[in-house]
């Protein structure tokens, strides 16, 4: 709307004048506050601050900031939280808390306020979101199992009112019919929640079943972590008496003794997408949901090994 020279002339007397712009100011005339709520489920869970880097990284590119929020896995805590970033007229928000069914996303839904699910999804489809092609991981993990022999293999499922514990199981059922393996239900334990005391519990009631098995894999792992706990409380050991993997990759995890084979997810790569797909909602609030997979990959450490 002016000259280039104009607009040169203008921009060297605000630096020379240390002008800054004044996002309250600009909000008025915009109708933006230019933040994004980003809210996760447990903040001291590893797997998170990545995919947060990912976000904040992305969102600053942009001239957004992000406001970061734990809802420590308590819906009604999450329910207040967006009430709160409402309040401060956010101009989106990015879910990692997302239950299947989830009453925080149909509020945003009914608010109209922009939204992007991140890591998890929910049952309704038309809910924009990136993830990871959680299938194609547990199959990854079936196939390296299988590839060192063995059969018997015990799955500790996460939370099934969420889509990544539902998704796991579902898909470690689907893998064992389709490479021959006998499914069996004493050697599946869906834990309540995703933490470390929950996947130790699975592991002992596994064990205690007394169903013969070789090899577990974990839905996540903090339960891949509780594993390891429940086999030193038997006197047992991993990988010798049993093999180990988990799904995440998150990190430290090759610090573990021993360290975890584990499917990797691009955390980072989830949370530069996840503000990505938000950014382009809040410039067009009715276009069409979408739906990324980011492809896993499976990382071999010392938590496996074939049978002798």
């Amino acid at each position: 709307m002016v000259s280039r020279e104009l607009a040169e002339k203008i921009l060297s007397i605000a630096e020379e004048l240390g002008y800054r712009r004044n996002p309250l100011a600009s909000g008025l005339r915009t109708r933006r506050s230019y933040t994004v709520g980003v809210l996760i489920p447990d903040l001291t869970n590893p797997v998170f601050p990545p995919i947060v880097r990912g976000v904040e990284r992305t969102l600053a590119a942009q001239g957004f900031t992000a406001v970061l929020a734990d809802s420590a896995h308590d819906e009604e805590n999450a329910l207040a939280i967006l009430e709160n970033m409402s309040s401060r007229h956010v101009d989106g928000v990015i879910l990692a808390t997302a239950h299947r069914k989830d009453k925080l996303v149909e509020q945003c839904v009914q608010q109209g306020l922009p939204l992007v699910l991140v890591n998890r999804t929910v049952d309704d489809h038309n809910i924009s979101a990136v993830i990871n092609d959680d299938e194609r991981g547990i199959r990854l993990a079936m196939r390296h199992l299988t590839s060192l022999g063995h059969r018997h293999i015990g799955h500790i499922g996460g939370p099934q009112t969420t889509s990544t514990g539902y998704t796991r199981y579902r898909a470690f059922l689907k893998t064992a019919r389709e490479m021959g393996l006998k499914v069996e239900r004493e050697l599946i334990v869906n834990a309540k929640e995703y933490t470390e005391a929950a996947g130790q519990n699975a592991l002992l009631q596994i064990i205690d079943s007394g169903k013969p098995f070789t090899a577990v894999i974990a839905a996540n792992d903090m339960l891949a972590l509780g594993c390891y706990d429940a086999l030193a409380e038997r006197g047992m050991r991993c990988p010798d008496d049993v093999s180990i993997t988990g799904f995440n990759d998150m990190p430290f995890v090759d610090r573990f003794h021993p360290p975890l084979t584990t499917v990797h997810i691009p955390h980072h790569e989830l949370g530069v997408q996840a503000a990505l797909m938000l950014l382009e909602r809040i410039r067009d609030p009715q276009a069409p949901a979408k739906l990324l997979r980011l492809e896993p990959r499976l990382i071999v450490r010392g938590s496996t090994r074939a049978l002798s």
